[in-house]
């Protein structure tokens, strides 16, 4: 619970901070707000990025930098997400020091994998019995979890930090971990348990470079090593030579070597003197992602994460790739005719976020001309309409929609009023004029003095009044069961009781099996072969293992299932969102097709609300 009087926000510590002599350095790598990307998140300071793709979305696990650290003082993991490499929604922290009853101290660098239908997070902490740094295994069966200590106890303990892992082409998984030494283990298909013993990968000038200065440490090998394979080859991108760091990297035939050294990706730049490699393919191009200290008061121990796009030489050999505040180029448009998250930012001014009463998270400790940026909106032929999901324990104030700068067109302007409490929600409406083609879209925020309201989501409808391209009908579930039936048995009812957004949602009593579900037909809404993107929210009575979007296709006389949506984790105490890309196909003629709502086990009533099919 909150009191009206909110604490002081990081954001509105960069007011004071910018006004420093020592941010000198750090403002002179910022262009004018509005044509930055880079750093990617602006609301906190992050480190150590771990990129995974999955389900057609880039997820983004990272460490968190507290306010005005002068030492690595890192409690948390965060995890964001994007489709399109620029709008990047947070997901908050499913994972902290506090998950595990055995660690002290020392929330840093990790990665996750998917593997078995479920996400492995490897971190390294402090040990409390040892006083020794170890790696720990955390498990959830969503990319954004909850997720959980998987042993109770470390996975493997030899002092040293930042675990990669990797799976090989012939399913078999290694951890590799170290600093000063570049340790390595089997890991077993559990994924939380390794064959033999630790290992470690000897650290020779021919594979790692050559360090002068230091006796002891004779190669380029520091720390943060990012393992993975590319046509054949093994590639071993590390953070090299501390202070300041720079990142190098290595290549080898084998996943243990021997190894070759290549030279530098990334020199050394920014306020940081440490750096951290990750490394992604998606959608066609090839992503590294890294931190520094480019943010107001970023410094080694304030850092923030950021992304360049790049393409390897015809060799395979990694080109030099320079810190930039442009970042990488938006894959593809943002459709604002389906609910998006206000958590989903491409650049913000004085804004933070956290977790909502209804689920996920909001943005908040919004003030007079603050603002948020929301990168390459596609609103085609026009908006006609915006809706917003706010809440307000003071008087309020206007969302002031605008189009490529925080001054730039306005286009609509929806007036918010006092809920009675920062999360008593409610959704405000208003007229929009001009919003057409593709633009930046600005929520500048404006009223008073102090905190505002917080903002849980947004929507646009598009002019004549269709969806704008979601194919569902009464996908907010604001017309009763309008579109909406039963697939298998149960009884399907309007829901004001339990809402995720506006005023209704829908809820499924006496399901007699776990594939019994709310479901829409869509047969002629598809085209055979075209991918589509899926939204629903769901929530349960009582709790259930996990849902997933399904869609069933009759042709020929024959039914096939596709899967539109990973199973993901759902519980009674809030709403859950299941996303997913997947490519629909059929042969012959298609007679019927139903999207719906399922659970992995249990009978559980469902609630499901604001769904999309695009």
């Amino acid at each position: 619970m909150r009191l009206s009087i909110r604490r002081p926000r990081g954001a509105a510590l960069w007011r004071v901070l910018a006004t420093a002599a020592g941010l000198l350095c750090a403002a002179a790598l910022l262009p004018a707000v509005a044509r930055a990307d880079n750093p990617i998140v602006q609301t906190i300071y992050t480190a150590d990025p771990a990129p995974l793709v999955y389900n057609g979305r880039v997820y983004l696990y990272t460490g968190h930098d507290e306010d005005g650290s002068t030492n690595y003082t890192m409690r948390e993991w965060r995890v964001w997400s994007s489709a399109d490499m620029v709008n990047w929604t947070d997901h908050g922290s499913p994972l902290s020091l506090a998950s595990f009853s055995w660690a002290s101290t020392n929330a840093w660098a990790g990665q996750a994998v998917y593997r078995n239908g479920k996400f492995y997070w490897y971190v390294p902490m402090t040990n409390r019995a040892t006083g020794r740094m170890a790696i720990g295994v955390a498990v959830s069966t969503s990319p954004t979890g909850p997720f959980s200590d998987a042993l109770g106890h470390p996975l493997v303990e030899t002092g040293e930090i930042d675990p990669t892992v990797f799976i090989d082409d012939d399913g078999q998984a290694y951890l590799y971990w170290g600093n000063p030494n570049l340790w390595y283990v089997k890991l077993n298909a559990d994924m939380i348990s390794y064959s033999g013993s630790p290992a470690q990968i000897p650290l020779t000038t021919a594979g790692f470079g050559t360090r002068t200065g230091n006796a002891s440490r004779p190669t380029l090998f520091e720390e943060g090593p990012w393992v993975y394979k590319r046509n054949g080859l093994y590639y071993n991108v590390f953070a090299a030579r501390c202070c300041s760091e720079y990142i190098a990297y290595s290549t080898a035939p084998a996943p243990t070597g021997p190894w070759t050294f290549r030279g530098t990706v990334m020199p050394s730049q920014g306020a940081s003197f440490t750096n951290h490699p990750g490394i992604v393919d998606f959608n066609g191009g090839s992503y590294f992602f890294y931190h520094n200290g480019a943010l107001p008061g970023g410094s080694g121990y304030t850092r923030s994460v950021a992304v360049e796009k790049f393409s390897y030489n015809a060799d395979g050999t990694i080109p030099t790739i320079n810190m930039t505040t442009t970042g990488a180029p938006q894959v593809g448009t943002l459709n604002p005719y389906v609910r998006q998250e206000a958590e989903t930012i491409a650049w913000e001014s004085g804004v933070e976020t956290e977790p909502a009463a209804e689920g996920g998270m909001d943005v908040g400790w919004i003030e007079n001309n603050d603002y948020i940026k929301v990168k390459g909106v596609g609103f085609g032929a026009g908006a006609a309409s915006f809706s917003a999901h706010v809440a307000s324990a003071t008087t309020g104030g206007r969302i002031e929609l605008r189009l490529d700068g925080a001054n730039g067109s306005l286009v609509g302007t929806c007036t918010v009023a006092g809920t009675g409490g920062w999360q008593t929600w409610t959704t405000v409406t208003c007229p929009v004029s001009g919003a057409t083609g593709t633009h930046d879209l600005y929520l500048k925020f404006t009223g008073g003095s102090g905190n505002l309201f917080n903002v849980n989501w947004w929507q646009f409808t598009a002019a004549g009044g269709n969806s704008g391209g979601n194919l569902l009908t009464n996908a907010a579930m604001e017309s009763g069961t309008s579109g909406w039936a039963v697939f298998g048995s149960g009884t399907l009812a309007a829901n004001t009781a339990v809402v995720h957004g506006g005023s209704q949602s829908l809820l499924l009593t006496g399901r007699t099996a776990s594939w019994n579900g709310p479901g829409q037909d869509v047969t002629s809404k598809l085209t055979n072969g075209k991918s589509y993107a899926t939204s629903v929210w769901v929530r349960t009575q009582s709790g259930t293992p996990s849902a997933k979007v399904t869609l069933a296709l009759t042709a020929n006389g024959s039914t096939s299932y596709v899967q539109l949506t990973p199973a993901a984790a759902v519980n009674a105490n809030g709403w859950t969102q299941l996303t997913g890309t997947a490519t629909v196909s059929w042969t012959g003629t298609l007679t019927g097709a139903t999207l719906y709502v399922e659970t992995s086990a249990g009978t559980d009533s469902l609630y499901i609300d604001d769904a999309s099919l695009q």
